[in-house]
């Protein structure tokens, strides 16, 4: 029986810790965690010296970045005055943070009782036979900040999964046919600089006149904004899938004929795949545009949602209404960022080009 080498077999283990990290560095860059990867093969021993440099180019120089920018917000804000006092400084942004919070936990709270209360008033009159008089009344208490978030992560997924229904065919039929190209294109030109704020009334004024149920899935200020998300983030997507699928190579467009394939089975099996990593890249175009209009529509129109509660702060002009609004905007852009990091996850996932 042959001994094993322990070096041999270190060796052995060591290059297997290394694969594994190489494997989950593609994940790491997904995620934006691309700092992950130097200081786990650091951690594992392979040339320190080496990975401390990417380690401080990845990971070090963002972070003095950060600190940099909330030392300069720190001592220049206060010497801002607003008509709503002084700019916040970060720990007066952190406070409004942890008030937020607490008042979310405290609505929370309410509506339990409520429900609760409720539940045993009904339980009452079913014990003394007066079935008749029970009801089941939804809580009615004011949304919270996190409610506000979800309305709007809701909404903008909406419109833009609406957007993407519309656009990706067009774009397919764009690609594969110069006659529906030539025939999109003026109206692409025409359409894909309205602003938001353009598309708001016209879209307000058509949900009302068609949309008239009472009792409906969806609330008129969901499906305005919605539909606004949709008219002004369809076009990345539209124009992407066109030039995805124009420009795949023609070889593939001549073996489909030969071969005889039906147009579903040749949109399936040859143009998609090829064109994915465009239609990719104008999906997330989509999605950060639909976030930016979501915030504006749901300003304007005074929709539930984050661009709501900005406006209310600012009208609200109390001494903590700036404070708030800065939180919302921070929530707003790591939102931006975390929907953008699930699409090239998306992308990552079913999508086998470099060419993002």
């Amino acid at each position: 029986m042959t001994a094993i080498d322990p070096s041999e077999l270190h060796a052995q283990r060591r290059a297997r810790l290394f694969t594994r990290i190489n494997k989950l560095d593609g994940w790491f860059k997904v995620l934006g965690l691309s700092f992950m990867t130097p200081l786990l093969r650091a951690a594992a021993g392979d040339n320190p010296r080496a990975q401390g440099k990417q380690i401080w180019q990845l990971l070090g120089v963002p972070l003095l970045a950060i600190a940099g920018f909330l030392l300069l917000w720190g001592n220049l804000a206060p010497r801002v005055e607003t008509s709503l006092g002084a700019i916040p400084d970060p720990v007066q942004v952190w406070e409004q943070v942890q008030v937020l919070h607490g008042d979310h936990v405290a609505e929370r709270a309410r509506q339990t009782a409520f429900l609760e209360r409720q539940e045993a008033r009904n339980a009452d009159l079913i014990a003394a036979g007066q079935e008749d008089r029970v009801r089941e009344r939804p809580y009615t208490g004011s949304p919270t900040y996190y409610d506000q978030i979800w309305t709007s992560v809701q909404t903008v997924f909406f419109g833009f999964i609406i957007a993407t229904a519309v656009a990706v065919p067009l774009g397919i039929a764009a690609g594969l046919s110069p006659t529906t190209n030539a025939a999109l294109n003026p109206l692409i030109q025409i359409f894909k600089p309205v602003s938001p704020l353009a598309w708001l009334p016209i879209v307000t004024m058509v949900v009302s006149a068609v949309y008239v149920t009472q009792d409906g899935m969806f609330s008129r200020s969901f499906l305005t904004s919605a539909i606004t998300v949709t008219l002004c983030s369809l076009w990345p997507t539209l124009i992407n899938t066109a030039l995805g699928v124009a420009s795949i190579d023609r070889d593939l467009i001549s073996v489909s004929r030969v071969l005889k394939l039906s147009t579903w089975t040749k949109i399936t099996r040859l143009v998609l795949p090829s064109a994915l990593p465009l239609i990719f890249t104008g999906l997330r175009l989509s999605l950060g545009v639909g976030w930016m209009v979501l915030i504006a529509a749901e300003m304007l129109a005074q929709n539930p949602g984050l661009g709501k509660f900005v406006w209310d702060e600012f009208q609200n002009g109390s001494s903590s209404s700036l404070a708030k609004i800065m939180v919302a905007v921070f929530t707003i852009g790591i939102i931006g960022f975390l929907l953008d990091r699930l699409m090239y996850a998306l992308q990552s996932l079913f999508t086998f080009s470099n060419n993002r």
